[in-house]
């Protein structure tokens, strides 16, 4: 709840909620919420400037800071910490045999290089950073996009050797009308990848999203 402090702590910020008694259970400011002590006039003068007990509830809301206790927070740590996991194992493979991990074996790995979640990032930057660190200490890597390039022949060649560094693995490659390209990249290529052809073919280039992750079937086993 709300309390009447120079140095003031407030209950869940409400950003763009208008309804104020979706997030408050009474607009009373409180001086102690635990002892029940609601703060005096002149307490909310000297602290906000006024007296008007809602408007200072919204001044607590939208500068104050949200109230979270230890068990709290370690429930929230530990939720970012399963959400890290599965974004993880839902993105990678063992690079060897194709295969994913399964989110226990990631949140296993992630605890023997002690990772520690920040309560202040995504869990997607997060997983990144996990991905980077598991790769010192096991076979893992992002699982390839597959694509197929249909490119105009007389540009197709000359485009081919500035797409090489962005392909990891070249499936197939056939000649006709267009030059067809089915190949392995790596999904952070992706969008690098799309704008190269547009602009080297003019529009006349296209590229088709085949598969978005190139596994096998079955868990990959973490001895």
């Amino acid at each position: 709840m709300p309390q009447a402090k120079p140095t003031y702590t407030a209950g869940p910020a409400v950003g763009s909620e208008k309804d104020l008694d979706e997030v408050l259970q009474t607009h009373s400011v409180f001086v102690n919420v635990s002892k029940g002590q609601v703060a005096k006039k002149e307490d909310l003068l000297s602290a906000f400037g006024t007296d008007d007990q809602t408007a200072v509830c919204k001044q607590i809301l939208s500068k104050g800071e949200v109230q979270v206790s230890d068990k709290e927070r370690q429930t929230q740590l530990e939720q970012m910490f399963r959400d890290i996991a599965t974004i993880v194992a839902d993105k990678c493979v063992n690079p060897e045999t194709k295969r994913p991990y399964t989110v226990i074996l990631i949140e296993r790995a992630m605890k023997d290089i002690h990772y520690s979640v920040k309560a202040n990032k995504s869990t997607k930057q997060q997983a990144l950073e996990v991905i980077k660190q598991l790769k010192e200490k096991m076979q893992i890597e992002r699982a390839h996009m597959r694509l197929r390039f249909l490119l105009p022949v007389n540009e197709g060649k000359k485009l081919k050797e500035k797409l090489k560094p962005l392909i990891k693995v070249v499936e197939s490659e056939d000649y006709g009308q267009q030059l067809e390209i089915v190949c392995l990249v790596d999904p952070g290529c992706f969008r690098e990848i799309d704008e190269l052809i547009k602009k080297e073919t003019k529009g006349r280039g296209s590229l088709e999203v085949l598969s978005l992750k190139d596994v096998e079937e079955g868990d990959e086993k973490l001895e």
